[in-house]
């Protein structure tokens, strides 16, 4: 039995646009929940999220209930968390922090078995050949995983054409917050010089042929990028639905009750 066949990796290369949720809380029954949404894709934060290997592992295993695809965003571009991120079961990656064709390259290598790359060869034990019982995981692997690099500074993106060439790379994800800080816009992704970056990268994403992504909590900004042509697309995530979503209930609510008391008075 194959490798099982990556649906998010399919469908980003085909064009056809994917909505997602940044999945935070680090929490296997919110992503639970999450993944009942009807999200095609997830993704688990391991850079700014609270997770360590054993909770990705626990998310993974309640959004596999769903058709939502789970995207994993590891801390770092290092080849031993890479290695036990898909061990675990991830088939798509995102990688934050990219900045030339040389790392992209080393990257390529790290998600990827002999004699294309240097994954450690585990499967026996891994949950991704579902534990040896995908006879034919070894052979099949490679071709089922999905890499995605995140550009989010000057230098990634004066980079983002070489970036997009190299071989094995499947997508590329603009970080909006990041990439305002290194412009000296610290905390304004909405600034027009930052947009004006954003726009450009994505252009020159898909001129190289390859999807492009990014994450906006902007519903306009988001139509905007689905415009220009961003194909897999995050409109938020669960921190925010939740945060904004407690306040909301209890301003209304102590609003309501204002207003009830001042009509008794």
């Amino acid at each position: 039995m194959a490798a099982p066949v990556n649906t998010f990796k399919k469908a980003i290369g085909g064009g056809r646009l994917q909505i997602g949720l940044w999945v935070a809380l680090a929490n296997p029954y919110a992503a639970e929940i999450a993944a009942g949404a009807g999200f095609d894709w997830l993704l688990v934060d391991g850079e700014h999220g609270p997770n360590d290997i054993p909770s990705m592992l626990s998310q993974l295993q309640a959004i596999a209930a769903s058709a939502a695809h789970p995207v994993v965003r590891v801390p770092i571009g290092e080849a031993w968390i890479i290695k036990q991120v898909l061990d675990i079961g991830a088939q798509t990656l995102l990688v934050p922090m990219v900045e030339s064709a040389q790392q992209a390259r080393a990257l390529v290598r790290a998600t990827r078995y002999p004699p294309d790359g240097i994954r450690g060869v585990g499967a026996a034990l891994a949950r991704a050949s579902a534990f040896n019982r995908h006879t034919d995981y070894l052979r099949t692997a490679n071709s089922e995983t999905c890499l995605l690099l995140q550009v989010e500074s000057r230098a990634g993106l004066a980079a983002i054409e070489a970036i997009a060439e190299v071989d094995g790379v499947d997508g590329i994800f603009i970080g909006p917050a990041d990439l305002a800080a290194d412009m000296g816009y610290l905390g304004q992704p909405g600034a027009a010089e930052v947009q004006a970056a954003v726009e450009k990268g994505l252009r020159s994403i898909q001129a190289a042929g390859k999807a492009a992504g990014i994450l906006t909590s902007d519903q306009s900004l988001a139509r905007r990028y689905m415009e220009l042509g961003a194909t897999f697309v995050a409109i938020g995530s669960d921190v925010g639905v939740l945060a904004s979503g407690t306040t909301k209930l209890r301003e209304e609510f102590v609003k309501g009750v204002a207003s009830l008391t001042s009509s008794t008075v």
